[in-house]
């Protein structure tokens, strides 16, 4: 092997390192402030991390430096991604400026992957034809409100290809999203056991566990009047920002929950961080609110 082979060989290893509890704000914080870093949270006793963790290895080795990978044995360093609110695995967070600024969960296709990292590092995204186009045109109308038009698009979708996860999902959301809770449980059964895990699924079942949260609530004005009578009302502060995501003022929920870790993180057993959790699943990795919401998170929990 020349000297050159020898250069080249350690750059690629270089790519991909193993990450600690003790070392993670060196490896991931403050690497990823040179350039961006994936961070794979995984375990052996998990059959779609063993999948994953190879087409992540491979699509960083073609970026050719662009982004690093580093990857954390949740079993053996819990306490990072407990802090940060992973609850499914293979997860996936990418870190830009040592902040989290994207994410994907589940074993996604090559394609998917590849896609995810030229997003990141400023490269040409591609998109899915034939049903993906379809599951694209409905995630787009429910995006602007339109939930009639997208539970149309799904069940297009389901006519063709009944057990279609993401439109089963993408259905039931829209009953979530006109207040229609028992069809969108009723959608929901439908998807195997097997899928539940799935970050679509899981993340549906988070928004009907939050209306039903907020639909014991009282009105908006009578809590915030709680919390200016009493900012140390913590409880108050918590069903203020239950019921403000209930009314889609998402900014303000999250404001409310981090308020009360920044207060007294162990305040109901971590009580408002977990309930930020549930949000975050709820709205999805790549929602705005979801990754200004997790970097905020993470400047209070590593700052």
């Amino acid at each position: 092997m020349t000297i050159i082979e020898q250069g080249n060989g350690a750059a690629a290893a270089d790519l991909i390192k193993d990450t600690s509890t003790q070392t993670f704000v060196k490896d991931v914080i403050e690497e990823s402030k040179r350039q961006p870093v994936l961070i794979d949270f995984w375990a052996p006793w998990c059959t779609p991390c063993r999948q994953l963790t190879p087409l992540i290895e491979k699509a960083v080795r073609a970026a050719k430096g662009k982004v690093k990978l580093v990857k954390m044995n949740i079993d053996e360093h819990p306490s990072i991604p407990g802090q940060m609110g992973i609850q499914s695995i293979p997860a996936v967070i990418a870190f830009v400026n040592g902040q989290p600024a994207d994410g994907f969960m589940g074993a996604v296709p090559e394609s998917q992957i590849n896609a995810f990292i030229d997003k990141l590092t400023q490269g040409a995204g591609g998109g899915a034809p034939g049903v993906g186009e379809l599951i694209e045109e409905a995630e787009a109308a429910l995006a602007a409100g339109d939930a009639g038009t997208a539970a149309a698009v799904y069940a297009e979708v389901l006519a063709v290809e009944a057990d279609n996860l993401p439109a089963l999902a993408g259905l039931a959301r829209c009953y979530v999203e006109t207040g229609a809770l028992e069809q969108a449980k009723q959608t929901l059964a439908l998807v195997p056991d097997s899928k539940r895990e799935d970050a679509a699924v899981k993340a549906v079942q988070a928004a009907i566990d939050l209306a039903e949260q907020a639909s014991a609530l009282g009105p908006i004005t009578e809590l915030e009047q709680k919390v200016a009578e009493n900012p140390l009302d913590h409880q108050a502060r918590f069903e203020l920002a239950v019921a403000l995501n209930a009314a889609g003022r998402r900014t303000e929920a999250t404001d409310h929950l981090l308020e009360i870790v920044k207060r007294d993180r162990k305040w109901d057993d971590d009580g408002a961080r977990k309930q930020l959790v549930l949000l975050f699943e709820a709205w999805g990795a790549t929602d705005e609110a979801t990754v200004d919401g997790r970097k905020r998170l993470s400047t209070i929990l590593f700052s």
